[in-house]
């Protein structure tokens, strides 16, 4: 079935090159597979746009379909030309007019000399054969951009999206949101198609690629899929035993802090790590830091160095260079 490649893009017969590449982007942007994921119709459709697009663009090609529609590719042996339209396609076992010179049969029938008109229809002959026998050349790829994105630690650990600008030519800024996925570790790259340089003669532009560089937290850090984090307690919470809300990637859960926990006991809360969108979700490991107030009475310091002297012990003992 003959496709109407104006009705696809929805332009006139007329338009313009500006007005059908001006199409062709809104169409590109609206119907594009990764703006579509769940529309199954999106793949078929854009690549309807595409070849719509890269046909009406093409000055010679586009003169072809406005001539025989959109099978003028395919014309062979059932070309409008006539029965014998097989013979004019080029390449192994196809007959090239131009290897011919029928010239030298009009000579030996007319002599030396030929009628007016008769070089001159030769010579269009020649040239139209050549014109339809070179190939149009086929629209390339643009270039894609490359750019690093900055992002704070917890849209890196659960995800989320961002706003990057894009300088265009003329001075113009273009601004788009990009999908952060969850658990992407620093140095990843993410890809942005359809949205680099544009391509020449009608090709699908380039993509956007960012380097994500993950900006450092206060008190968590990564290690793989494990969230470390260093909890600060009181000497009482340590010294009793207590339960803390301890703040998580899913929300603030209650860390219990069991009696006699020292500095450098680390409390595993297992599925609270990084969740990452394909794979096993990790553990956060609470590491245990006693916080001493700044200033103690004498009274409280005295009261510290008898627990130390009801309980002797040298907790370096086992310290080695």
């Amino acid at each position: 079935m003959a496709k109407d490649y104006y009705s696809i893009l929805g332009v006139p017969r007329n338009a313009s090159q500006a007005d059908i590449q001006k199409a062709y982007r809104e169409l590109a942007r609206k119907h594009h597979p990764d703006m579509n994921p769940n529309d199954k119709t999106a793949k078929k459709r854009f690549q309807e746009i595409q070849t719509a697009f890269d046909v009406l663009d093409n000055t010679e090609k586009r003169e072809m379909y406005d001539r025989y529609g959109s099978s003028f590719e395919t014309q062979g042996a059932g070309d409008p030309r006539g029965a014998y339209a097989g013979a004019w396609s080029p390449g192994p076992g196809g007959f090239n007019p131009e290897d011919i010179d029928l010239s030298q049969f009009l000579g030996e029938r007319f002599g030396r000399e030929m009628p007016d008109g008769v070089g001159d229809i030769f010579g269009q002959f020649r040239r139209a054969a050549g014109k339809f026998r070179k190939p149009s050349a086929a629209p390339g790829r643009g270039g894609d951009l490359h750019q690093e994105l900055e992002i704070p630690f917890a849209t890196a650990i659960g995800g989320g999206e961002v706003q990057i600008t894009i300088q265009r030519p003329k001075g113009k800024a273009e601004t788009l949101a990009v999908k952060i996925p969850p658990g992407i570790e620093d140095g990843k790259k993410i890809r942005v198609r359809g949205h680099g340089q544009p391509a020449p003669r009608g090709g699908k532009p380039g993509d956007i690629l960012l380097t994500i560089r993950v900006l450092p937290h206060r008190w968590f850090h990564r290690r793989g899929n494990q969230l470390h984090v260093r909890v600060p307690v009181t000497l009482g919470e340590a010294a009793a035993g207590a339960k803390i809300d301890l703040p998580t990637p899913q929300g603030v859960v209650a860390l219990r802090i069991p009696a006699g926990t020292s500095s450098g006991t680390k409390l595993r809360v297992k599925g609270y790590g990084v969740k990452p969108k394909n794979g096993t979700p990790g553990d956060l490991l609470a590491e245990i830091l006693i916080v001493l107030p700044k200033q103690l009475s004498d009274a409280d310091r005295q009261a510290i160095q008898q627990i130390d002297e009801r309980y002797p012990r040298n907790p370096r003992a086992d310290l080695r260079w």
